[in-house]
């Protein structure tokens, strides 16, 4: 290969300081080895050379310059060096230490968790150099490391003074206004919310009218946020900057200040409540024969948790069980009806823990998924899907009007094409040609692997073959849930996206089609949003990976039921029942035989014996070493009895 310049794009740099680089427009991608990566950090924008040989079959090149710089800001440790400090990153992609002088030290000490912008870094002989920003608390606590997690991800924690000013000052405005100008009232009207029992903050309400027709009226009544995060303003520029609320295992950093989204947002029981509302004429069989979009005073009459409404849902009695147990079947409609078209059911498990008071996890437990679940999450898909609709429809013939809509492309071939072969050797199939799939065929195998060992592990493989759902102005429709139109409408106090989606509604009632000379600017608040939502998916595992090891640290020593989820060069990935924890076997530690990877078959086989460790086997496990710092956990196979 002839030596070429000029190739840019993103790289992405490994913990040991190996990059990878895919060129815009270019379909080759490059490996870079540390001593070409050139200062380069992961995510940075470059611009490579190709060399004119490979290592391993792998194309090789040489970054010649760093264009942008992805991140500056990190999250790590200080740790005592001659000249002050050395700052260890918790982020291994960011693969050198940061030298750190006293004087840029901001009064931190040995052992602090901190926070530190590079001020330099032009010789890739030399370390970086930095300052501390913020100093976090120590290392190992676990406010600390909460903290360090939301820091790392680039989020911030408290509201500037006159964001904060700017919301209280709505309480005041709030109490003297017209409630009812321009809105329809629907306090008359059964409404109630459905939430997890340690809710703050409610989104949204579902009410319910039977009609003398014999068809049902059921509104799916959403805060109406925009009501006081008014575009151009100090709070529309922070939720904006912010563009999701984090859940981590122990708190929510919000994306609206406590007063909107506890208080003046949150359609609490009992009050007077501003909402944005889709209200939907439908048959028995869950059909919408009318729709509405409006702006609504409210007022919740009951806040159920899921377990209340679930117990009435099961005795079939107690307070508004009719109207629950009507919902309930009018949801159960709409589901057969969204699998049908060919929505994918991605059901995987998620974990909560139980912590002191002190931070420290004391108990793991799974999260279940009942009826009442589903319940609300069929009528918000409904409302998000008939808002989509509507708008899309309003503007054919406009060339594109300007809207927010959450898409998700078809898969990519190769995934699938790996995906199958992964299914295939844990006795499974994927139906495809040459990687083209349909979300049929996926539904149809995940069905058939439900009840085996391997269901979980084939579930997650399935979605991280899938795309990534993003935001978009361009409607491609959504592959995983089989709608043709789509959007987010249903969450606007933790969602900016939806917040924007409110507005476009609104002006569209009120003026008719948005300019499409306008798409530019949502199409880019789209794609900060996207960015930003994934960044907090990152944090949210984060901070469960981190309690998950620090909570196994306390069973060092013991047995457990495992699944393999994982094989490598390096040993045997293994997944804990019970905590979902996953840690790994090293094959140094595997003594018994001499044990080889057989990538074809997703196992590690013995060299003498041919005893195999393969993909989806249950095993039982020894924990001989847990790292909350690393975020790693160590294990033994324990020989069958």
């Amino acid at each position: 290969m002839e030596n070429s310049e000029g190739l840019t794009g993103t790289i992405k740099v490994t913990p040991k300081g190996v990059g990878y680089f895919g060129a815009i427009g270019e379909e080759i991608n490059f490996e870079i080895q540390p001593e070409y990566v050139n200062t380069a950090l992961n995510g940075d924008t470059v611009k490579i050379e190709v060399l004119d040989h490979e290592v391993y079959g792998r194309k090789q090149a040489k970054v010649l310059e760093v264009l942008e710089r992805h991140k500056l800001e990190f999250v790590g440790t200080l740790e005592t060096s001659d000249a002050g400090f050395f700052f260890v990153p918790d982020d291994k992609r960011m693969y050198r230490d940061v030298l750190i002088t006293k004087e840029n030290s901001g009064g931190g000490k040995e052992g602090d968790k901190v926070q530190i912008i590079i001020l330099e870094w032009a010789d890739a002989s030399k370390s970086p150099t930095g300052k501390v920003i913020r100093v976090i608390g120590r290392k190992g606590e676990h406010n600390a490391e909460m903290l360090g997690i939301v820091y790392d991800k680039g989020f911030v924690i408290d509201f500037p003074p006159d964001v904060e000013a700017e919301a209280k000052a709505w309480k005041q405005k709030f109490t003297t206004e017209d409630h009812l100008k321009g809105r329809k009232d629907f306090r008359e009207t059964l409404t109630f919310t459905i939430d997890p029992a340690d809710a703050k903050d409610f989104d949204d309400a579902i009410s319910f009218k039977k009609l003398d027709t014999g068809d049902y009226e059921v509104g799916v009544h959403i805060a109406d946020v925009s009501h006081f995060v008014v575009e151009k303003t100090a709070l529309d520029r922070e939720a904006r900057n912010r563009a999701t609320s984090i859940y981590l295992v122990d708190r929510t950093i919000p994306m609206l200040p406590e007063v909107l989204s506890n208080d003046l947002c949150s359609l609490n029981p009992n009050e007077d409540k501003y909402a944005f509302s889709a209200v939907f004429v439908m048959d028995k069989n869950a059909v919408v024969k009318e729709r509405w979009f409006g702006k609504t005073l409210i007022e919740s009459d009951k806040r159920f948790t899921y377990e209340e409404a679930q117990e009435i849902l099961d005795a079939k009695e107690g307070l508004y069980a009719d109207e629950l147990l009507t919902l309930n079947a009018l949801a159960y409609k709409l589901r057969e009806e969204k699998f049908k078209n060919g929505a994918i059911e991605f059901e995987t498990e998620e974990v909560k823990f139980v912590l002191d008071d002190k931070g420290k996890p004391v108990k793991v437990y799974k999260k279940e998924r009942k009826d009442t679940h589903k319940l609300v999450e069929d009528f918000m898909l409904l409302a998000n899907r008939e808002v989509a609709t509507y708008m899309f429809n309003a503007g054919r013939g406009n060339n594109r009007m300007a809207f927010v809509y959450r898409i998700h492309a078809s898969p990519d071939r190769e995934k699938i094409v790996n995906l199958a072969t992964f299914v295939k050797a844990l006795g499974f199939d994927l139906k495809n040609q040459e990687g083209e799939t349909t979300a049929e065929d996926i539904s149809r195998m995940l069905k058939s692997v439900e009840g085996s060992t391997a269901e979980m592990l084939i579930k997650v493989a399935a979605i991280r073959s899938m795309q990534k759902a993003v935001y978009s102005t361009a409607n491609i429709g959504h592959f995983g849930l089989g709608f043709e139109y789509y959007t987010h409408f249903t969450s606007p106090i933790r969602r900016y996206p939806d917040l924007m989606v409110h507005r476009l509604l609104q002006r569209h009632i009120e003026k008719g089609p948005i300019e499409q000379d306008e798409v530019i600017k949502y199409q880019h608040l789209s794609d900060v949003s996207s960015e930003r939502e994934m960044d907090a998916a990152e944090a949210e595992r984060a901070s469960i990976k981190y309690k998950q090891v620090e909570y196994m640290q306390d069973h060092v020593g013991e047995e457990f039921d495992a699944v393999i989820s994982g094989v490598s060069e390096w040993g045997v990935y293994v997944e804990e029942t019970n905590t979902k924890a996953e840690g790994m076997v090293r094959l140094k530690d595997m003594t018994d035989d001499f044990y080889e990877v057989n990538p074809k078959i997703y196992a590690v086989v013995g060299k003498k014996t041919g005893k195999k460790y393969s993909l989806g086997d249950r095993v039982r496990v020894k924990l001989t070493a847990s790292d909350p710092e690393r975020k790693t956990l160590d294990f033994q196979f324990v020989p069958a009895a």
